[in-house]
């Protein structure tokens, strides 16, 4: 039987946890600078606490052996990751942490849209359902 952190369900329901304490938090402290400001200082953190994670993992040996096509989606996703948390914060600078959270996670549903157009995945009927309650889900919340 595997161990509960091998199980990829328990980081993304962590992840979740913490994408929801990120939203919550990141409200208040955009609340007195410019959302500009605060997804840097926010970006400044999420870097330095990786850096030490994978200092302490050995993780920096490996940095010669990266393939170019590694790198290259890599640094692809840091600009659309760095996109996205620049319109995130925006976003809660203007909104309601409840409305604007909604909407972001509607990032779920394109995922499954984009993952089965370009990586050629599946949705079986369930899966095609809950990206559709998902969306329906979002859209309800956003637009009260």
């Amino acid at each position: 039987m595997k161990s509960l952190l091998q199980l990829w369900q328990i980081w993304a329901l962590l992840s979740a946890v913490f994408a929801a304490a990120t939203a919550l938090l990141a409200k208040v402290g955009v609340a007195a600078i410019s959302s500009d400001l605060a997804t840097l200082i926010r970006t400044v953190v999420v870097l330095a606490l990786a850096a030490l994670i994978v200092a302490f993992g050995d993780g920096f040996r490996q940095l010669s052996t990266v393939p170019g096509r590694a790198w290259l989606f890599l640094v692809l996703s840091g600009f659309a990751t760095g996109a996205s948390w620049l319109c995130y914060f925006r976003a809660l600078k203007l909104g309601d942490a409840a409305r604007v959270a909604p909407v972001d996670k509607l990032s779920v549903v394109f995922v499954a849209i984009f993952a089965v157009l370009f990586l050629g995945e599946r949705l079986s009927p369930q899966g095609t359902a809950g990206v559709a309650l998902i969306a329906v889900g979002a859209m309800l919340v956003a637009w009260q």
